[in-house]
């Protein structure tokens, strides 16, 4: 998705959750890699900054983070971001979002987005709470 504000466009990924994890980690993803899936995760790892994929951290949020950037890049946006949309009522998996955020050097604040530089573009981390009233039983 595109939006535009005050300081330009802005390219935004949104992962929606209830229950369910981030799926594997980085370590579980690899476990069995192929030498093209190997490859996708050095690219992941470049475009987020890292030297070193650190294997504890999921997968699915590097993915999905990277997408933000690539359509900022895309479309020339000048920030890219990528918010994990939650519908647990027990905040399930914030700790593994919170390890992400952290290993990109941003900090994790309750309500705040986190915002990452050095890269690309600027980053927007964030998790928004949905609210149960919506939630499908």
């Amino acid at each position: 998705m595109l939006a535009r504000h005050a300081a330009g466009t802005i390219a935004c990924t949104i992962e929606g959750k209830v229950d369910e994890p981030f799926g594997p980690t980085v370590t579980e993803e690899m476990a069995n890699a192929s030498a093209g899936q190997q490859e996708r995760m050095r690219y992941l790892c470049a475009m987020l900054g890292l030297t070193d994929c650190l294997g504890h951290v999921r997968y699915q949020l590097h993915h999905r983070t990277v997408s933000a950037l690539i359509e900022g890049d895309r479309f020339h946006a000048a920030d890219a971001a990528m918010i994990v949309h939650s519908f647990s009522p027990e905040r399930r998996w914030f700790a593994d979002f919170a390890a992400f955020v952290e290993l990109l050097g941003g900090a994790v604040e309750e309500g705040r987005p986190a915002v990452v530089g050095g890269l690309s573009k600027r980053l927007i981390l964030g998790w928004a709470c949905g609210d149960q009233a919506f939630r499908l039983a």
